[in-house]
């Protein structure tokens, strides 16, 4: 199949398979005489695997890893069990922080009663013109 036909197929970027070829995580097609690539069921499924790894949000790097293990399939599965453990520790991170966020963002909210007013009284945009000169604002409160 042509590169588009790989895109279709597997709802990747066109620009984005070719990175992966030049980054070593798909292999370089086969050329038909028009040099058009010539992608087969191999590649579909390689880069599937990439999508899916993408999609559990995995650095390029770990998914090359992951590669390496599914290329070498004789190798220790504990270290795929560790890359796997990082990837919880940065979600988890991502959580806890994204959590951080929420509770800043409805401390803000919580400055407007909800009434329809002008821009000079809004509660929201007080404390965050009061953020921007430094000062302490309900999602940032003095420490």
């Amino acid at each position: 199949m042509q590169i588009k036909e790989l895109a279709r197929a597997t709802g990747v970027d066109v620009e984005t398979i070719r990175f992966y070829e030049k980054e070593g995580l798909l292999p370089a097609p086969a050329r038909h005489g028009n040099g058009y690539r010539n992608y087969d069921q191999p590649h579909l499924e390689r880069l599937s695997f990439i999508r899916h790894c993408r999609a559990l949000d995995m650095p390029l790097a770990d998914v090359k890893r992951l590669l390496g293990f599914v290329d070498d399939p004789q190798g220790h599965c504990v270290n795929v069990d560790d890359l796997v453990d990082e990837q919880l520790s940065r979600v988890r991170a991502r959580l806890k922080s994204m959590r951080a966020l929420e509770k800043q963002l409805l401390q803000l909210r919580s400055r407007c009663n909800g009434e329809h007013h002008d821009g000079a009284s809004c509660g929201i945009l007080a404390d965050l013109v009061s953020a921007a000169h430094g000062e302490a604002c309900a999602c940032h409160p003095a420490s």
